[in-house]
């Protein structure tokens, strides 16, 4: 059987909110069927705090695991969609092989709110924009059927002989 997982690649510039916030939604949405992942063209050295602890209080996702990474790690690696949620992300997207669907999602920085109270909420926004987003992108007929194929041959794999 031929692996259907979908393989998605999200860029911001700092990997540090924007684009750490959809890679977990989206394992998260899709329970574990996606092959998420997330890079900056300018990572920075950590997740912002307020990523993780949105992504902790409103969705359950556990963010022990996410760290910034460069998009220049995964340039040879094969992905079916590159979505952009950052403007300048999408400037300097770099090509990929095979050819991903490229999809833009122009999210302000969250992190770029100085007031505490307003950036907690430019947080929450973001994340439930994002939330929002992939859903409806899940609902798409292609990507859809992708999800039911690795739902299906997770389900045969794991079935026990009688």
């Amino acid at each position: 059987m031929a692996d259907q997982s979908l393989r998605v690649l999200f860029l911001c510039t700092g990997n540090s909110a924007r684009s750490q916030m959809a890679e977990a939604l989206l394992r998260h949405l899709s329970k574990g069927r996606v092959a998420a992942f997330s890079a900056g063209s300018a990572p920075n050295a950590e997740v912002h705090p307020a990523a993780k602890s949105t992504l902790e209080r409103i969705f359950g996702i556990d963010t022990t695991l996410l760290r910034p990474k460069s998009m220049h790690q995964f340039l040879g690696e094969r992905f079916d969609y590159v979505i952009t949620v950052c403007d300048r992300a999408a400037e300097v997207c770099p090509i990929f092989p095979g050819d991903p669907q490229r999809i833009h999602w122009s999210f302000d920085d969250p992190a770029a709110v100085t007031d505490a109270d307003a950036r907690e909420r430019a947080f929450e926004h973001v994340a439930n924009g994002l939330a929002s987003r992939l859903r409806t992108w899940m609902s798409r007929p292609d990507v859809r059927g992708r999800l039911i194929a690795r739902q299906r041959d997770e389900a045969i794999r794991t079935r026990r002989p009688r």
